[in-house]
Formats: structure tokens, sequence, C-alpha cells
């Protein structure tokens, strides 16, 4: 198998559908408004697409679950989020009941389908909650710290993005190259990454469409690439 990318022609995007905001001329102040989209990459024609996002829901709960002593419980498979983030207190809030109450907020919103555009979870009552009070209680409890946990992890992520000279060039030439060795348009496909900062380099499949992706491999150029083109291979 040709390596992929190889040649500039494959990461050519003329009418690329990926934007940035600049938030590095913007500073971490400009990672206030808890929304999704604004930021997220999306690269694909009207038979595919793949889209780019560091989630601030997910960041959220990453952050909440480490806190709360639940990496063991509550998706083990998603490595603790670095940097660490220390531990809360939960006396008196049930253990298992709060591990299915996060089980639940994560199936929500993993899938991008199913996310919110704009995150529910909101002081000072989080709400959204209102009927998985041992989850709610451990956000009273958490929040303050996940919320600037999560601030400061988006910001590297989209400082990261902005370092990109084309930030999502190398799905597009993987895509392109594997339709030009089928010499036919690819097949319809979607597929979402949700970049995360873990403590593993790797990735691991949260729903149909969406791979959690961490950090350190997504910035990590060539093994991306070679993580993603048997994907691209079995998609197209």
């Amino acid at each position: 198998m040709p390596r992929a990318c190889a040649s500039s022609f494959w990461n050519a995007r003329p009418n690329s559908t990926t934007s940035r905001d600049g938030i590095l001329a913007k500073g971490l102040d400009a990672v206030t408004r808890l929304t999704y989209h604004e930021d997220m990459l999306v690269e694909g024609t009207i038979r595919w697409q793949v889209t780019e996002d560091c989630p601030w829901d997910l960041l959220l709960a990453l952050a909440l679950r480490d806190l709360a002593g639940l990496a063991d419980e509550c998706s083990p498979e998603i490595p603790l989020g670095v940097p660490g983030i220390g531990r809360i207190d939960t006396a008196g809030i049930d253990r298992a009941q709060l591990a299915a109450q996060w089980r639940g907020w994560w199936a929500g919103i993993v899938p991008l389908e199913t996310r919110p555009f704009i995150t529910e979870v909101s002081p000072p009552h989080f709400a959204t909650f209102d009927r998985a009070l041992d989850l709610q209680e451990a956000m009273y409890r958490g929040y303050d710290r996940a919320i600037e946990w999560a601030r400061q992890r988006r910001f590297e992520y989209l400082s990261a993005v902005e370092k990109r000279e084309h930030p999502l060039a190398d799905v597009y030439g993987l895509v392109q190259r594997r339709q030009f060795e089928l010499r036919r348009q690819s097949t319809s496909f979607r597929l979402d990454l949700a970049i995360l900062p873990v403590a593993e380099k790797g990735a691991w499949v949260e729903a149909p469409d969406t791979i959690v992706v961490s950090e350190s491999l997504r910035d990590d150029a060539d093994q991306f690439r070679e993580w993603l083109l048997p994907l691209v291979i079995a998609l197209v």
C-alpha cells in the first residue's frame, strides 16, 4: 500500500469547508461560550463527511468522572484525562447511582446528533440533572474545577488546530487518494472525531459514528494517518 498523503496533491483542498477563528490571537478569554459547532472542523462532500471537535460536554464529563474517581466504572476504556484534575469529596453520594447517571449522560452526549448545540450543564442549578440527583450533587461539588480544566484543555486544542496549515487536510488527502485507487467516488459515510486530552495515545469507538481520539494521537501527524488509513479503506 503506498504511503498515504505522500504528495501535497492529496492534501490540496481548493474550497475547504473547515474554518478557524484565530483563537491564538484572541487568547484564553475567547474560550468562554460553551457552544458546539462554532469551531468544529468539517470536511467532506455530499457523499461523505468527517467532523472533528473537542466538545465541551465530553471534556466536562471526563473531568467529572476523574474528579469523582469513577474511571474504573464509567467508560473505563477511556484513559484518565491529562493533566490530572485531582478528586472531590463524594461522601454522601450514592456511588452506584452516580456511575449509572454518568453513563446515561455520556451516552447522550457522545453522538453528534444527540449532543446539545449549547451545553446544558450550567450553574447555578444544573437543571439538566434534575432527574439525576447524585450526578447533580457531584457537579455542584466539582463544577469550578471541571469547567476551568475543560476551558484550558479546549484552548490548547484550538491552539493546536490553529497551527495546522490546513485543519483537516490529512483526512481529505486520505479519502481523495482512496477514491483515486478505486477509480470511483466514495460510498456514503460519516465519521465524527472527538479529540480528548487523555493519558494514553489511542482511539476508542464510543458510538456508531463517533470515535474518541487522544490529543496525543491527533497531534502526531504520521501516526494519525496510519491509524486513519484502515478506516478510510473500509469506509470509502
